[in-house]
């Protein structure tokens, strides 16, 4: 009769290298568990919820109306949402540019806003309406003025025309600019007037705009301590004292005649 050899009793290190398998699938399938467990109870807390919604950028409109346009509420689940959906929800209002948003550690939505560029204000008789670098003039009035008005340019095209020309004159001439008038019954040219915050008047024509006033710095260098008037930029560039320009000084004359008399 053969003999029966076992296997285990002459190689014991089988036995033990099992036991090792059997061990390390007993902690595989704990660690799984576990994690499924703290899932499950995560997902139940608290901690799975925003609890904070952070929102950069917001000058236009107050940071309520831009969450309630965003969809998220304090409260929602964390990861019920998707990030660039919501961006992309936020970049369908007319006056975003640009939005990102961002899950902040475990119960924080971080919401950045790149709004347009506010230009000016549209002159709409008895209110005012910000005009924005997309040539977007908001629906609701204000009353507070802190640019320059445009006047007459209720046309969309006519005031495109004018956000392109501001575009490119330099932001220390554009600050200067109080407010800005189309001439309305000229047809034939876009001839506009401006009124400059330091006493000076700028006739121009809208479309070379930009290209002349940028050289203002230079032009009111050039004068007396003082001396304010009329700077023609329609052809070439040339200033004229506002006595020149609509006779103040002859008017002043009158008066003081009329106090000798």
């Amino acid at each position: 009769m053969d003999k029966v050899i076992d296997i285990e009793e002459r190689i014991p290190s089988l036995r033990d290298r099992r036991k090792k398998r059997t061990n390390r699938k007993f902690v595989a399938l704990l660690l799984i568990f576990l994690t499924l467990l703290a899932v499950l109870l995560y997902s139940q807390s608290k901690y799975s919820e925003i609890q904070t919604i952070t929102i950069e950028g917001a000058v236009l409109f107050n940071q309520k109306s831009y969450q309630a346009a965003s969809g998220l509420a304090v409260g929602d689940s964390m990861w019920s949402f998707d990030t660039r959906a919501v961006a992309q929800q936020l970049e369908k209002l007319e006056w975003v540019e640009k939005a990102s948003v961002k899950r902040n550690w475990l119960t924080g939505v971080k919401i950045d806003l790149k709004e347009y560029v506010q230009m000016g204000y549209l002159d709409r008789g008895n209110s005012y309406q910000i005009v924005l670098s997309n040539n977007l003039a908001l629906k609701q009035p204000v009353t507070i003025i802190d640019g320059p008005i445009y006047s007459n340019f209720d046309d969309e095209k006519k005031r495109e025309k004018l956000i392109d020309q501001l575009a490119d004159i330099n932001p220390e001439v554009l600050q200067l600019i109080s407010q800005i008038i189309l001439d309305s019954k000229e047809k034939d040219a876009d001839f506009v007037t401006l009124y400059m915050n330091d006493g000076n008047e700028i006739h121009g024509i809208l479309s070379t705009l930009a290209e002349k006033i940028n050289y203002y710095p230079s032009v009111i260098s050039q004068l007396e301590e003082d001396q304010k008037g009329v700077i023609d930029m329609e052809v070439g560039i040339y200033f004229r004292s506002y006595a020149d320009a609509y006779g103040f000084a002859e008017e002043v004359s009158e008066d003081e005649n009329a106090e000798e008399e």
